[in-house]
């Protein structure tokens, strides 16, 4: 029997053309961005986890009552005050002040700062004006508003107004300064006209930041309502705040807190929703 002679290409091994293929591991998709994942049930988990404590150590003696009501007690008055309609007698009164003045504050704030962020000359008389401005504490200022405007409701919009005003001007003209200049510049080689870039890139581009200067903003409103009403109201939620810490009522002094917060949870909602139905294209 002859001997099987193998050429030097059978000796050779099997290219990695001729192996059957390695089965292959998907790659997650990492191009997120870092964009924030939404979680639910998470904050009002926490809360109740909070509100827990504090009742069992308020009950238990860990916490005086002296220094922290008892959350149960605290949810007793608030039903108090909207059964004898006293919540809506405060509560009506505080929104009316609040609305007007944000609503003054926030339309002449963003308007002045597209202005600075467009106009070199604007920008170069009113920035330092409002850099002066900006860190007075308004509050301070209540009893000039007073005396320019009377103690009845004018001074109380003025103040609240000024006091969003000049943060919102200072969140908008940074806003449009932010603005990526490449797509400017993509705008003018296309051949817009300037209130077609202003309109479709610069506004579009500034308006996140915008929204964002508009939740600080109306964080201190709410603190500025609460001080305007301290002076000179009868109704209000800050006179109510106010009444009730005169006479050391914890009770009504952490009702009336409680309500200033759940109006702030309102208005941070109301922003978030503007976001997600006008921000989509990012």
């Amino acid at each position: 029997m002859a001997d099987v002679v193998h050429t030097p290409a059978q000796l050779q091994p099997k290219s990695s053309a001729q192996l059957p293929p390695k089965p292959t591991k998907p790659v997650a998709f990492r191009g997120g961005g870092f964009a924030p994942r939404p979680i639910r049930h998470v904050a009002p988990l926490l809360f109740l986890v909070l509100l827990a404590l504090a009742e069992a150590g308020t009950r238990t003696g860990v916490i005086s009552n002296l220094t922290l009501p008892r959350p149960s007690a605290v949810a007793v008055t608030l039903y108090d005050l909207a059964a004898s309609g006293a919540l809506w007698q405060h509560l009506i009164p505080s929104l009316r002040r609040l609305g007007v003045g944000i609503a003054l504050g926030l339309t002449a704030g963003v308007g002045l700062g597209v202005l600075i962020g467009l106009f070199s000359l604007i920008r170069a008389g009113l920035v330092p004006l409002v850099a002066a401005l900006f860190p007075i504490p308004k509050i301070a200022l209540l009893p000039l508003f007073v005396i320019w405007f009377g103690i009845d409701e004018t001074s109380k919009y003025a103040l609240i107004a000024f006091g969003t005003f000049t943060p919102m001007v200072v969140a908008t003209y940074g806003a449009v300064d932010n603005v990526d200049r490449t797509l400017i510049r993509m705008g003018q080689s296309f051949g817009l006209g300037w209130w077609s870039i202003v309109m479709k890139i610069v506004l579009p581009g500034a308006f996140p930041a915008i929204l964002s200067g508009m939740r600080v903003a109306i964080a201190i409103g709410i603190i500025l309502l609460v001080a305007a009403e301290m002076l000179g109201a009868e109704y209000g939620i800050g006179a109510y705040i106010l009444t009730a810490g005169s006479l050391y009522d914890l009770e009504k002094l952490f009702a009336g807190v409680s309500i200033l917060s759940i109006l702030g949870l309102i208005l941070n909602f109301v922003i978030s929703r503007i976001e997600r139905a006008t921000l989509d294209w990012r």
